[in-house]
């Protein structure tokens, strides 16, 4: 029995396909009503929260392996305490339920922005550390401290593999991602400008093959960049006028401005939305978390000072181990960008 976490996101739901179609029989853990992106499959649902650590025990009971990718992606500052309850002490929690439960394989999705990004011109792999203290931004500390849990369980005889996806991209993109969200807004015609920049992306279909490839092929203790090509901005935008008949929007913004402009967008969210999102809830922890999770997942500005770094720093990133190790072999961008628009298409989103 394979159990997996986070089961109604992007990489959930689509990992869940590919369990399924592989004849394997699927447990769902369900944090949210929301499972839209679950209809349809037969799976076993049950109900838990990665920071309600019985609530995993009986939901890994009887689970050979567990694919841990419940998270949250915050690109705004202030979060640090949501993020670090989340991605930091729920991967505890699950580690812990994995250990007492018996589970003999766990494969954690961390990210890329755990990694600790070395300078421009030297290729980002494996060997750059997790390091909660200098790698940039919240999340991405987030995600090195709960990085560095897994390999502390490790160390005490879990069989565990990390996995490490750059820019994920495709269909089965229900919520829909930021990603998703930009093609989208590009195919209705509401950009009016871009912003310069560049990034790696990576297909969902090719991320939830390379979770199946580690529980099959992995060495345990080991970390795995699942990458994919890396694209800039202004030939994405040239992509998505191919495949939507679109036009780009010619106005290049100026990276100065658009700090500027991000610094009021995410002093106003902050400061508006989440402080009356805090004021008007209860005492109750798991309340508040609720909340604030929700409020992030609903409202997050798309662009902040983070988001303007990330598409201007180092996005030079090898798979090379994976390839190697696990034969990861992921497809190009552009049928992903393809079938992504063609999925948004199909359910009405475009």
């Amino acid at each position: 029995m394979f159990i997996v976490t986070g089961a109604t996101g992007h990489i959930g739901n689509t990992l869940v396909r590919k369990l399924l179609s592989k004849g394997e029989d699927v447990r769902v853990l369900l944090h949210s009503k929301d499972t839209h992106s679950l209809n349809g499959l037969e799976v076993e649902k049950v109900v838990g929260d990665v920071i309600d650590p019985d609530s995993l025990l009986k939901a890994f009971k009887g689970c050979d392996v567990v694919f841990h990718i419940a998270g949250i992606i915050s690109i705004s500052r202030g979060h640090s305490k949501l993020l670090h309850q989340i991605n930091v002490r729920g991967t505890q929690n699950v580690v812990k339920a994995c250990m007492e439960s018996g589970v003999e394989h766990l494969v954690y999705t961390s990210s890329i922005h755990a990694i600790l990004e070395p300078p421009i011109g030297v290729v980002i792999d494996e060997t750059c550390p997790y390091d909660p203290y200098r790698t940039v931004g919240d999340y991405g500390k987030s995600k090195a401290r709960a990085s560095l849990e897994v390999l502390k369980a490790m160390r005490n005889g879990l069989d565990a593999v990390i996995l490490c996806p750059t820019g994920v991209v495709g269909p089965y993109d229900f919520k829909p991602s930021r990603m998703g969200q930009f093609s989208i807004d590009f195919a209705r015609k509401k950009m009016i400008a871009y912003i310069d920049g560049a990034y790696d992306f990576v297909d969902v279909r090719d991320v939830a093959t390379a979770h199946i490839l580690a529980l099959e092929k992995g060495s345990a203790g080991e970390s795995y960049i699942i990458s994919g090509e890396r694209i800039t901005i202004r030939a994405l935008m040239g992509m998505l006028e191919e495949i939507t008949g679109v036009r780009t929007p010619r106005f290049k913004v100026p990276i100065s401005l658009a700090k500027i402009a991000a610094l009021f967008n995410t002093v106003y969210f902050n400061t508006v939305y989440f402080n009356t999102m805090y004021c008007n809830t209860t005492d109750s922890d798991k309340m508040y978390l609720n909340s604030m999770y929700n409020a992030i997942k609903n409202r997050e500005p798309r662009f902040t000072n983070y988001t303007l770094r990330t598409l201007n720093s180092n996005s030079f990133i090898s798979s090379a181990k994976a390839r190697r190790e696990l034969g990861y072999t992921p497809r190009p961008i552009r049928e992903s960008i393809e079938d992504a628009i063609s999925w948004f298409r199909e359910n009405n989103k475009i």
